[in-house]
């Protein structure tokens, strides 16, 4: 039973997936950049989703 648990633990970080970036938009000016979450009340998802920090290989893998 000892080995169970860790054995499972492994098993779900082995199936686990990254977060995919997202490009958000400012209500205010426009401006764009490139993050995993929602940046606050004034922004917007402009595009995505991607699987890069710089917002350039479109879609995720697995989905």
């Amino acid at each position: 039973m000892s080995i169970l648990l860790p054995c499972l633990l492994w098993w779900s970080s082995a199936l686990a997936e990254p977060a995919p970036w997202y490009l958000w938009r400012s209500k205010v000016d426009g401006q764009v950049f490139c993050a995993q979450t929602l940046p606050g009340a004034g922004w917007e998802r402009a595009g995505g989703p991607y699987r890069d920090a710089r917002c350039e290989k479109s879609g995720m893998p697995g989905r």
